[in-house]
């Protein structure tokens, strides 16, 4: 079974980047193949890592209910709903040398996401078994944790930014882990953005008033902005980048 890593936080810490940084961090250590699930409708994990995604799940569910509304239904005669839907979503796992990566993505419209959650908790459960690695980015809510969405998870990193409610937001999640009975392995923080890569006291305090177990702190880059406005992918940083060095200290220091 995979090792679950689950990376969530509060909505513009850079969780996503830090999310690409680590499955890029796994690939170049030897520890892939890695499954890499966005499971934020608002997706932008593969921006990060430089791939292009035909179909997202979300994609996928609309296909299937515009087919079950058309007067000429596209599913092949003899092939049922079910079946054509399983060969549909084996087509949105997008396939490269050292990872493969499942977006979750979004319905249309008006409703909510509960129909795609499902079609992500299943297709969850059927693909990772067969990698040493799952990373998944989480939405910026606590949705995919407390609806059991995850078939498990060994270490949850948490990404707050230097802000107080940053890190609260981070003590909700790690609470939440708790009463959900997920018992991972390591839950720890990582406080993104930093000026100069060191905390003030005042975000020190917070930490240690949250109980939270600080992982390692990750200094602000102007080069990341750079390349976000450039539409490079985050993970062509040069290896120099303080970015990556900080990462790859904190990473090396986690039971994985």
């Amino acid at each position: 079974m995979a090792h679950v890593i689950a990376v969530a936080g509060k909505g513009g810490v850079g969780k996503t980047t830090l999310c690409g940084l680590l499955i890029q961090y796994l690939c170049e250590s030897g520890k892939g193949p890695v499954l890499a699930v966005d499971a934020d409708a608002n997706s932008n994990l593969n921006e990060v890592l430089g791939v292009e995604v035909e179909a997202t799940l979300g994609d996928i569910r609309e296909e299937i209910a515009r087919a079950e509304m058309a007067s000429k239904n596209p599913i092949p005669a003899g092939m049922s709903k079910a079946d054509y839907a399983e060969f549909k979503f084996a087509g949105a796992l997008t396939e490269e040398d050292d990872f493969d990566l499942l977006v979750m993505g979004r319905t249309q419209g008006k409703g909510c996401y509960c129909f795609v959650n499902g079609l992500l908790q299943n297709q969850l459960a059927k693909l990772y078994p067969n990698y040493p690695f799952m990373v998944v980015d989480n939405e910026a809510g606590m949705e995919h944790i407390s609806r059991g969405i995850l078939p498990g998870m060994d270490t949850a990193i948490l990404v707050s930014d230097c802000s107080r409610r940053g890190v609260q937001a981070a003590a909700r999640i790690a609470e939440l882990i708790k009463e959900c009975d997920m018992k991972p392995k390591q839950v720890g923080l990582i406080v993104n953005r930093a000026p100069n890569g060191v905390l003030n006291e005042g975000t020190r305090e917070e930490i240690e008033k949250q109980g939270l177990t600080l992982l390692g702190v990750v200094p602000h880059d102007d080069q990341v902005y750079e390349y976000d406005c450039d539409g490079k992918p985050t993970v062509r940083l040069p290896e120099d980048s303080p970015v990556r060095a900080a990462l790859k200290k904190i990473v090396e220091n986690l039971d994985l």
